[in-house]
């Protein structure tokens, strides 16, 4: 479909959610209804192949952000303690950028390559950051640390 067509189906959708104005019509779920414009094997395929979110291996489920040239999940550090690779969209072609987070919500790296980060980067962003957050884990191997959304429990 081409713009003119969406926007025609811009009524429809307003319609259907109620919605009456500018806030309304922002509260409109565009996935879904773009979704709702697929025949339901090509709507599974497409959740499969590009997912909204992503579980990582402290079992939270992460959005995916497709608005920049490549995806981008981003999570707290200590979320993704044992993840070796990056996750990889579109039956595997599609590498996901990882969004490294410090426990504040800050980006404290950017990788495509978690393995590599692990093995060398993690060193000094631990050091960075572990004085400043020192109730979060910070274990000398995260390859092999449990993955957490929790702090540390009081010395």
């Amino acid at each position: 479909m081409d713009d003119a067509a969406l926007l025609e189906l811009v009524p429809d959708w307003a319609a259907a959610a109620g919605a009456r104005d500018r806030a309304g019509l922002a509260r409109i779920d565009v996935a879904a209804a773009l979704r709702g414009l697929l025949p339901w094997d090509l709507a599974a395929r497409l959740d499969e192949l590009a997912p909204e979110r992503i579980e990582v291996p402290s079992g939270s489920r992460i959005r995916v952000d497709y608005a920049p040239d490549q995806p981008v999940l981003a999570a707290k550090l200590q979320e993704l303690f044992g993840w070796d690779a990056a996750p990889r969209l579109a039956g595997g072609r599609v590498p996901v950028v990882v969004h490294l987070l410090s426990p504040a919500g800050r980006p404290a790296a950017v990788t495509a390559d978690l393995a590599s980060f692990w093995g060398e980067g993690y060193r000094s962003v631990r050091a960075e950051l572990r004085g400043r957050y020192p109730r979060h884990p910070w274990p000398d191997d995260p390859a092999t640390a449990v993955p957490t959304k929790r702090t540390n429990r009081k010395r």
